[in-house]
C-alpha cells in the first residue's frame, strides 16, 4: 500500500505543477487590464509605471511566473489589486466557508443518492426503478441557480422560514456553529445536493443492477446466504467506482458553486472567484483558482488510495 501511493504522489506533483502553470497563464492572457479599477481616470504614464512595477506586471511572464512561485512556496499569495489585503487570508477564508457548504451538500447528496440507487437496481424495470430514474434526471438536468431562486422565492418570500442570504444573521459572512447560523445553511446547501443526488443515484443504480445479475449473486444465494448479506456482497463490490464518482463529485461541489454562492450571496470561493473576475483583481483571481484546483487535484489523490484499500485489485493493475 505504501508503494501505491509513493506512485501516487510522484504523478501528482508534475500534475500540480502543471495546474499552476495553465492557471497563471489563462488569467494573464484574459483580456483587459487589472489596474484599471484602481487606477485614476487620469492618471499619469509615470504614475500607471509605478503601480505596474509595484505589482510585478511590468516584468516578462517567465519572471512573473518565477516571482509568483517563490512566493507561493514561502505561503505568500499576494496582495489583492482591489482590497490591498492579503490573499491567502481572502482565500482560505472563503474556501473554508465553500468546504462548509460542500460538506453540507455531500452530506445530504451522498447517502440520499446511494439509497436511490441501490432501491432502482435491486427493483430493476419496474415502476419505482423508473420513478427513481425520472427524479434522477429532472435533477441532474434543471438549472441548479433556477432553482435556488425558486426555493428562496417558497421558503424565504413566501413562508418565510428560512432566510435566503449570507452565511449568518443580517447577511454576515462569520460562521457559527448555532441555529441561527444553521439556518442559513439549508436552502444552498439543497439546492447544491441535487445535481449529485441525480448523478450518484444514477451511478449506482448501474453499478448495483450490473452486479445483481452476475452469477456470483446467484452462487451466494444457492450457498444459502441471506438477502442482507449478499446485499453487503454487492456493496462491497460497487464500492470503489461509486466512491470515484463520489468523490469527484465533492471536487466539482467546491469548485463549482459559484452561482449557487451568487445566488445566496454565500461568502464562499465562488462567490470570491466571481468578485475577482468582475474586478480584473489578477492575484486574488489566482490564488483562488490555484487553491481549488489543488484541492481538486489532492480529492482525487485520496479516492485513488481509497479505492486501492477497498478493491485490492487496483493496486495491482
Amino acid at each position: 500500500m505504501l508503494s501505491y501511493l509513493l506512485r501516487r504522489l510522484t504523478l501528482v506533483l508534475p500534475v500540480a505543477f502543471g495546474v499552476s502553470v495553465i492557471c497563471f497563464l489563462l488569467v494573464q492572457i484574459a483580456p483587459g487590464d487589472p489596474l484599471t479599477s484602481i487606477m485614476p481616470v487620469d492618471a499619469s504614464a509615470e504614475q500607471q509605471a509605478e503601480m505596474r512595477a509595484a505589482y510585478g506586471l511590468d516584468k516578462p511572464l517567465p519572471v512573473q511566473y518565477a516571482m509568483w512561485m517563490g512566493k507561493l512556496l514561502q505561503g505568500d499569495m499576494g496582495q489583492s489589486i482591489a482590497t490591498g489585503r492579503p490573499v491567502a487570508g481572502e482565500v482560505f477564508g472563503a474556501v473554508q466557508n465553500s468546504l462548509l457548504l460542500a460538506l453540507a451538500a455531500a452530506a445530504i447528496a451522498f447517502p440520499v443518492g446511494i439509497f436511490l440507487g441501490f432501491l432502482a437496481g435491486y427493483f430493476r424495470d419496474t415502476i419505482l426503478d423508473r420513478g427513481v430514474t425520472a427524479l434522477a434526471i429532472t435533477g441532474v438536468s434543471l438549472p441548479n441557480y433556477w432553482l435556488g431562486i425558486v426555493l428562496v422565492i417558497v421558503f424565504s418570500v413566501t413562508l418565510g422560514w428560512l432566510p435566503s442570504m449570507g452565511a449568518g444573521p443580517g447577511g454576515s459572512s462569520e460562521w457559527a456553529w448555532d441555529w441561527l447560523h444553521l439556518r442559513h445553511l439549508v436552502l444552498p446547501a439543497v439546492t447544491l445536493s441535487v445535481v449529485p443526488i441525480g448523478l450518484v443515484s444514477r451511478t449506482v443504480r448501474a453499478l448495483a443492477g450490473d452486479i445483481l445479475s452476475q452469477d456470483f449473486v446467484q452462487a451466494l444465494y444457492a450457498k444459502g446466504m441471506s438477502r442482507g448479506d449478499v446485499l453487503r456482497h454487492v456493496a462491497r463490490n460497487a464500492a470503489a467506482t461509486a466512491l470515484s464518482v463520489m468523490g469527484l463529485q465533492l471536487g466539482y461541489l467546491l469548485g463549482g458553486s459559484i452561482l449557487i454562492e451568487t445566488v445566496f450571496n454565500w461568502p464562499g470561493s465562488g462567490f470570491l472567484l466571481s468578485n475577482a473576475i468582475f474586478q480584473r483583481d489578477l492575484p486574488l483571481l489566482q490564488g483562488t483558482i490555484l487553491v481549488l484546483a489543488l484541492f481538486f487535484v489532492t480529492m482525487n489523490l485520496i479516492v485513488d488510495v481509497a479505492q486501492a484499500a477497498i478493491d485490492p485489485r487496483i493496486k495491482r493493475s
